[in-house]
């Protein structure tokens, strides 16, 4: 490759590099990050890219893109793989394979410190424990079992336990105001601690054996429990004895019907890959104390790129170790990647059960990471190889179902940009490309008016780019000035930056290839007007008009730059994809307008103008008090007793709510 194609500065940059483990990152002129990969030995590797020529190959095409280089020097190669790891989640580069999951896993937490007994001097929520389903940062103050792969598994375990145990899931501050026992209470489901109905030692002795069925010490806990039973007969204390002869007739069914597993793996993960037609799914089961708790699909983007280019790379000249120590399938490096990228900030369990062989480095780079040895069986055998069967048949029906869904949105997209004559649809890199933003705008009697912006892109929905305006200054139900507004803050800029530019949009600028507005002949001539004043074309501009009855499948769609209408027709594949992306905006204006509206009605504001109190802080003050009323009524004890509330905060709340 040569010095024609990369500067001086670049390739000086290259020799200079020291013979260390680190992570490099390329660049291209415009600054978007091109590629990060890890190296034992930085100056063998990344010089390896720049001595030879790759010809039209995905490295060649990279390669010649390439017009600057970070590196960073690490210690060892487990930490070159954990940093690279890191990038490639947070910075999202072209030619490295990619999972996704803006979703945190749920827990199972039991509050207070475990181990620690209850003191007299407790308040009674401490004296006696709470089960709840969380999903957040830990806190050690409290005990957390999971991760699950969905909030049902949590929920079931919960109803489980609360069959068995009895433990309360009440509110502390509902706890604390009870006078009589709860419908729970009658249904078997509490034991009444609420009202005095079971000593806090009793109590204590069910939270314990709660925590041993949660880590998978069914065995030893039903034996503890056959004790205790006959321990109580010998006392003549028959209704104690009565009481541990039903929770363990209860625990026994439980253990029956949700299949607990005898195999020794009480934490493991099972990990199985399938790839097809330039796809792939992984799918993640989990099992949490001998308990197959479900499973939850993954889907990476850049899969063929980035699969091909680590096979050309692999074979760079000089680099025969890492060629060697490189996964040999793109089943197996989609793994490799999926562990690595998963496991930076989930807890990994102390036994992978894998539909392809791991590295030994990524396997100590987790174990240096989690402290504790991780280990991975690709050939498992009696429960564990039912287990990977299982997640290996999910992960195939979860494939085939997303290339199914993927081939009816490309046929949609394809058959609205034919039936508008959107693009050139020679080249189906164009047609992914096809960028469609759709307005509505949503308000009740008037009242906590918003507007909403949706964005279709490469066939699917682009929940990320999604925005909603506040709509102000307008008489209240005035839909054509809402839309006047949303669309000049939207465009205003753009039509800036493009006047400003000449004429041509400058870099990081693009405007849609069309832009919807759920509305007829009335919004259209508003967004006429708005397109005319702001110097864009009104071309892109396409009405979506209800038809006779407002009937699904009747819409039309209207032109603002003069075209007669179009009815596509109920069955037509264009009309679908329209409807789809009007019907989004209209679910996301509408939740965002009934979001303010009760911010509006409630007060809901007050605590957002409070420092430190975040989204998150705010729902669950307002979960545990019932709304800001009943927030403003706390004491500043109360609110401490929120997770993440400190007494400082609390007191900053309180003063602000008075």
């Amino acid at each position: 490759m040569s010095d024609d194609v990369h500067s001086d500065q670049l390739l000086a940059e290259v020799a200079a590099l020291p013979a260390l483990p680190g992570v490099y990152r390329y660049f291209d002129a415009q600054g978007a990050l091109l590629y990060v990969g890890k190296a034992r030995n930085l100056k063998k590797r990344v010089s390896s890219y720049f001595q030879k020529s790759h010809g039209g190959t995905r490295t060649g095409h990279m390669v010649g893109k390439i017009a600057r280089l970070e590196t960073t020097v690490v210690r060892s190669e487990a930490e070159a793989l954990l940093l690279e790891n890191n990038l490639i989640k947070t910075l999202n580069p072209r030619y490295n394979i990619l999972f996704r999951d803006d979703k945190s896993y749920p827990y199972l937490k039991i509050t207070g410190m475990p181990g620690r007994a209850a003191a007299a001097s407790d308040p009674a929520g401490q004296r006696y424990p709470r089960m709840a389903y969380y999903r957040g940062a830990v806190d050690k103050r409290h005990r957390y079992f999971g991760p699950y792969p969905n909030a049902w598994a949590v929920k079931e375990t919960i109803q489980l336990l609360q069959k068995v145990f009895r433990l309360r899931v009440c509110e502390d501050t509902v706890f604390a105001n009870r006078t009589r026992p709860c419908l729970l209470y009658q249904i078997k489901r509490c034991s009444g601690p609420c009202v005095d109905l079971i000593s806090p030692e009793a109590y204590a002795v069910d939270v314990a054996q709660a925590d041993a069925m949660l880590r998978g010490e069914t065995q030893e806990l039903l034996q503890t429990m056959e004790r205790r039973m006959m321990a109580h007969s010998e006392r003549l204390e028959f209704e104690q004895a009565a009481e541990v002869r039903n929770q363990i007739t209860a625990l026994s069914r439980v253990l029956h019907q949700q299949a607990i597993e005898t195999a020794s793996d009480k934490d493991a993960d099972i990990l199985a890959v399938q790839v097809q037609g330039g796809r792939a799914c992984v799918n993640l089961a989990m099992v949490r104390g001998g308990r197959h708790l479900g499973d939850r699909a993954y889907f990476p983007v850049h899969v063929e790129d980035a699969s091909a280019l680590a096979v050309e790379v692999a074979g760079l000249e000089g680099e025969g170790e890492d060629a060697a120590a490189a996964p040999g399938s793109v089943e197996a490096r989609v793994l490799e990647a999926f562990i690595a990228q998963h496991y930076i900030e989930s807890p990994v369990p102390p036994s992978l059960i894998t539909s392809e062989p791991v590295g030994a480095e990524l396997l100590a780079a987790l174990s240096q990471q989690s402290g504790q040895k991780v280990s991975a069986v690709h050939a498992p055998r009696e429960q564990r190889r039912v287990w990977l069967e299982m997640a290996q048949q999910n992960a195939a029906i979860q494939l085939t179902r997303l290339l199914a869904e993927e081939g009816s949105q490309q046929a949609r997209t394809r058959a609205l940009a034919q039936a508008l004559d959107l693009v050139d649809l020679d080249g189906s890199e164009r047609l992914d490309e096809l960028r469609i933003e759709c307005f509505d705008i949503s308000h009740t009697a008037g009242e906590a008016t918003q507007a909403s912006c949706v964005v279709f892109q490469n066939h699917r929905m682009q929940s990320g780019e999604y925005r909603r305006y506040n709509i102000e200054g307008i008489t209240g139900g005035d839909d054509y000035a809402a839309m006047r507004q949303v669309l000049t803050r939207r465009y205003g800029r753009i039509a800036q930056a493009v006047r400003e530019a000449g004429g041509a949009a400058p870099q990081g600028v693009r405007m849609p290839d069309l832009v919807l507005v759920d509305g007829g002949r009335g919004q259209v001539s508003m967004a006429r007007e708005v397109f005319t004043e702001l110097g864009l074309p009104l071309s892109l501009i396409v009405g979506v008009e209800k038809g006779e009855g407002r009937k699904v499948g009747l819409e039309e769609l209207v032109f603002a730059d003069g075209r007669e209408k179009v009815y596509l027709g109920k069955d037509s594949a264009a009309l679908m994809l329209v409807a789809q992306i009007r019907d989004e905006a209209h679910r996301f204006a509408i939740t965002g307008m009934r979001a303010r509206r009760a911010k509006v009605r409630v007060g809901g504001s007050s605590l957002e103008e409070i420092p430190g109190v975040g989204p998150k802080k705010r729902a669950r003050l307002l979960q545990r008090f019932g709304g800001v009323r009943g927030v403003a009524a706390a004491s500043v004890d109360d609110l401490t007793t929120v997770d993440g509330i400190s007494h400082d905060l609390a007191e900053e709340i309180y003063r602000a709510l008075r």
